[in-house]
């Protein structure tokens, strides 16, 4: 538990707790579900609660969720004093491209060798990837990986002092910007519209980057929970994590609708429609897309 706020931290005890190794590079990742594989990347500072809860209803939608640990500590209520130093450690960390200038984070190699494991193990046709905040265009990056078809970009803030800006190399902006031609890939992607770490701007690069295949999807930034974590009331200190720190759990509501959005893209895309023909048709991953449309 949280000294400071009452708030529980998360023992993260439904998940599998794995030490995946990529080309001699061994990280913690933990796992649960059934289904096609989807990375759910973490946001400043580290896998909290409220990542984790949305790692769970991703699994509740019929995927096994990979939750790659990269920075802070794994379930963590995110305070502001230990925020602040977990950002500090991965703003000068050699496995980060924090700032304008730096390119594509090189840790995007690892979690690219993530999802091809991820894939060969859950098989489907693909793997979805969540990324968020200072992840957030580590799912795009990710979809250099031919494996990874349903990339998800929520609120991306790198870099940090380039708010038009986006954390790729030119070489990886053209890779991404081909694949897109070549494979007809879709990028969905969220944002508050008074968001100062995400701003219209940096919405504005990626449409000019990938066109029409960069759905990007604003939402008024008094639809904002009001009562977030400290880190992101005295660090953020400005909507920002739309399905994360931000969101509020009221049926109908923006934020919520947004969630059920990106379940839906990943159903869309990772999880195939069965043939039609009869009740005898219908298994589960059909009731699945079912719930998801209705929610």
């Amino acid at each position: 538990m949280s000294a400071t706020s009452g708030r529980r931290d998360d023992k993260i005890e439904d998940f599998s707790r794995r030490l995946v190794d990529v080309e001699g590079v061994a990280k913690t990742v933990y796992v649960a579900g059934s289904g096609p594989a989807v990375v759910v990347m973490p946001e400043m500072p580290g896998i909290s609660p409220d990542v984790l809860r949305l790692a769970r209803w991703v699994r509740e939608a019929g995927f096994t969720v990979h939750v790659p640990s990269l920075f802070g500590t794994d379930g963590a209520y995110p305070t502001a004093e230990s925020g602040r130093e977990v950002v500090r450690r991965a703003c000068v960390s050699a496995e980060f491209r924090a700032f304008a200038g730096g390119g594509t984070s090189p840790v995007t190699a690892w979690l690219r060798g993530l999802a091809r494991q991820a894939h060969a193990e859950c098989g489907g046709p693909g793997v979805g990837a969540i990324g968020l905040c200072f992840t957030g265009n580590f799912a795009l990056t990710m979809a250099l990986e031919p494996s990874v078809i349903a990339p998800v970009v929520n609120h991306p803030s790198l870099p940090l002092d380039d708010p038009a800006g986006l954390e790729l190399s030119d070489e990886d902006a053209r890779a991404v910007r081909d694949r897109v031609t070549r494979d007809g890939l879709k990028v969905l992607s969220y944002r508050f519209d008074n968001d100062r770490w995400c701003t219209g701007q940096r919405f504005a690069a990626y449409r000019a980057l990938l066109g029409d295949a960069f759905d990007g999807r604003v939402l008024p930034g008094g639809s904002a929970s009001t009562s977030p974590p400290p880190f992101f009331a005295d660090v953020v200190g400005t909507p920002h994590s739309v399905v994360t720190a931000h969101l509020v759990d009221e049926a109908g509501h923006p934020t919520l609708k947004a969630r059920d959005e990106i379940i839906a893209f990943l159903t869309d895309r990772l999880i195939p429609v069965p043939p039609t023909g009869g009740p005898q048709d219908a298994g589960p991953h059909h009731s699945v897309r079912a719930r998801t449309r209705e929610s």
